[in-house]
């Protein structure tokens, strides 16, 4: 015992005033001070400059946030903090071919600024990337499978609406008619109970039509620069400039787009059957597309009227080439919305079901596909919305402009989502 306490003295000498067990230029040394503030001075000047540079770099709205998936998406919801229980909405958004739930960010960002705790904002993750090459129908089903986990993951949302992009519309409409449930008025019906399933829910008498998708009263339905009546076709894909040598070459090409490329370009009349596009303008008995789509309070086109190579006027906007308005007639008629020319209220249809026995339909003839699946589809009152972006410098983006998909390169089409949101039925 004796022996260690002149060890502890000299241990702890520099407790004792004693500054000799202390290395020069260590951290009790006086000395010092001046040099490690001048390096901290150096790191925080280093991190200044870094962060300036960072500053001048072009920032896409689509990497904000959080970080990818497995998939290469993002997940769109970590935009904004977390909706408040209540929301009583669900907005699905649906990307286009090789796109994933980041190219909807920028507006599912605006809808919850414009509607917070009304809105849910879902941006689908199931088709991303190559897995947008499926087929059309794979895609749906998919799809349908996602937003039903959604829903049981949201027990208090009552209203359903959907948003798709290009292919996305096309994969929106499969799915809205996989989830549809029909129910005559003035039943009892299960509320916001996951699709299909028999177990407990909330029950409630209704005195008005009951058709629900998947168990939630549907709203709008909204597609932007779809091509509801596939590729096929003169003008329905403008880069080919109207050229049939081009069209046919693009349609034997299809197959490069896997499944998808077939169902777009109508080659897929395996078995008998005629092409899906046509089969998703009827109902059957297995699948009610019609039904699922009328059950709908709004369904609302936005088309590019110019400068979207990929998907034509007609196609995404359903008119026939010859009833489309003359653009030089089109202009902006709301400063608030520079590149809407033009804003077709629905007609009031009387919807009636027809008999397609009553048709003899050649597959192989385009213009008959186009006629039928033009005729049956607008049987439903569709609002119409023009878009152009003539003048712009983002104009031979236009595809991408009209939905925003990533901010700093398709800035201009930001009206176009502001016009949706403003007239978005809650």
């Amino acid at each position: 015992m004796a022996t260690s306490e002149p060890e502890v003295e000299a241990s702890g000498g520099a407790g004792n005033g004693g500054s000799d067990a202390v290395a020069p230029g260590g951290i009790g040394d006086p000395a010092a001070a001046p040099e490690m503030e001048a390096q901290e001075q150096k790191k925080k000047k280093k991190k200044a400059k870094k962060a300036k540079r960072k500053s001048y770099l072009p920032r896409f709205a689509c990497m904000t946030g959080s970080e990818p998936d497995e998939d290469g998406g993002v997940d769109a919801e970590a935009e904004v903090p977390g909706d408040p229980p209540r929301s009583a909405h669900l907005v699905i958004m649906v990307n286009g071919l090789i796109g994933n739930d980041g190219d909807w960010r920028f507006a599912a960002k605006q809808f919850r600024k414009q509607y917070p705790g009304k809105v849910v904002v879902h941006c689908s993750k199931s088709n991303a990337s190559r897995l947008t090459f499926h087929g059309v129908d794979v895609m749906g089903q998919r799809l349908a499978e996602e937003v039903k986990s959604v829903v049981k993951d949201n027990p208090t949302v009552q209203k359903i609406s959907f948003i798709g992009h290009s292919l996305g519309g096309l994969v929106a409409r499969y799915a809205v008619a996989k989830l549809y449930e029909s129910g005559p008025a003035s039943e009892p019906t299960k509320v916001n109970e996951e699709c299909g399933s028999e177990g407990r829910g909330n029950h409630h008498r209704e005195d008005k039509n009951t058709d629900k998708i998947c168990g939630l009263e549907p709203v709008n339905f909204i597609t932007s620069a779809t091509p509801h009546l596939g590729s096929k076709g003169h003008k329905q894909v403008p880069i080919f400039c109207g050229f049939y040598s081009l069209e046919n070459l693009a349609v034997h090409s299809s197959r490069l787009l896997g499944k998808t490329g077939r169902h777009l370009f109508l080659t897929d009349g395996d078995d008998g059957k005629p092409p899906l596009l046509l089969q998703m303008v009827e109902d059957s008995e297995d699948i009610k597309f019609i039904s699922a789509l009328k059950s709908f309070k709004r369904r609302v086109a936005y088309a590019n009227a110019q400068f979207d190579h990929l998907v034509g006027w007609s196609t995404s906007s359903l008119r026939h080439q010859s009833n489309l308005p003359k653009r030089e007639h089109l202009s902006t008629r709301d400063k608030r919305y520079p590149h809407i020319i033009n804003v077709e209220p629905p007609k009031p249809n009387s919807f009636k079901q027809e008999d397609s026995s009553e048709y003899k339909i050649d597959w192989r003839n385009t213009a008959d596909l186009e006629e039928i699946m033009l005729r049956r589809l607008t049987r439903l009152s569709w609002e119409r919305v023009d878009v152009s972006f003539s003048g712009s410098k983002q104009r031979y983006f236009a595809h991408s402009t009209i939905q925003v998909k990533t901010q700093c390169l398709n800035s201009d089409g930001e009206d176009v989502i502001q016009h949706m949101i403003d007239n978005f039925s809650v």
